[in-house]
């Protein structure tokens, strides 16, 4: 079994690396927020709801869960809204894909297939699904025909452009130093 390191915290680390319903909710809170504290939040969850069962998650009475997101410190710094995100990822996978979050990525033939899948999930957009496509491809070796090309640049080997290359301190240190640059880049092209 693979160690993800993304949260820099070795319990919320070994939520991620053994559950994939975690990792996916990781990706899913990764906006708006530090990357390593959205990938720590499935800990979180775990913790405060006592499992990442999908059934349990989609069935959860919807404030009760939100406020059991929300409360500090909050798996998001939009916990409640964030909350109803996660549930509705859930219902997703217990309806979808059986309840195995890892069945989006095992059943997909191809890349493009795989994109997809994702880009169909609650809370994942165009670039959101690429990075997870090649988060799985990179450090679960999950690299069905064609992943490159659905991921995009996200797929070229020692990029750092996102957490997908993240697995130490350093390459999360690289991953912001490369997000920071970008941004810095698009601003002055907009100037």
């Amino acid at each position: 079994m693979v160690t993800l390191t993304i949260a820099q915290d070795p319990t919320a680390d070994k939520v991620l690396s053994e559950d994939p319903f975690a990792l996916l909710t990781g990706m899913l809170l990764d906006q708006q927020f530090p990357m390593e504290r959205a990938f720590a939040g499935p800990a979180k969850v775990l913790a405060r709801f006592g499992t990442l069962d999908v059934a349990e998650i989609a069935d959860a009475d919807p404030e009760a869960f939100a406020d059991l997101c929300a409360t500090p410190p909050a798996v998001h710094r939009y916990g409640r809204s964030m909350a109803g995100r996660i549930q509705a990822l859930a219902t997703v996978v217990r309806d979808d894909y059986s309840g195995d979050a890892s069945r989006i990525w095992s059943d997909a033939a191809t890349g493009a297939e795989l994109l997809g899948r994702v880009k169909k999930l609650p809370g994942f957009g165009e670039q959101k699904a690429k990075i997870f496509v090649a988060l799985l491809a990179k450090q679960l070796n999950v690299q069905p025909a064609g992943w490159e090309k659905a991921a995009g640049d996200y797929s070229e080997t020692g990029s750092f452009r996102s957490v997908a290359d993240v697995v130490d301190a350093e390459s999360l240190q690289k991953v912001r130093d490369f997000k920071k640059s970008a941004k810095a880049a698009a601003k002055a092209a907009k100037a």
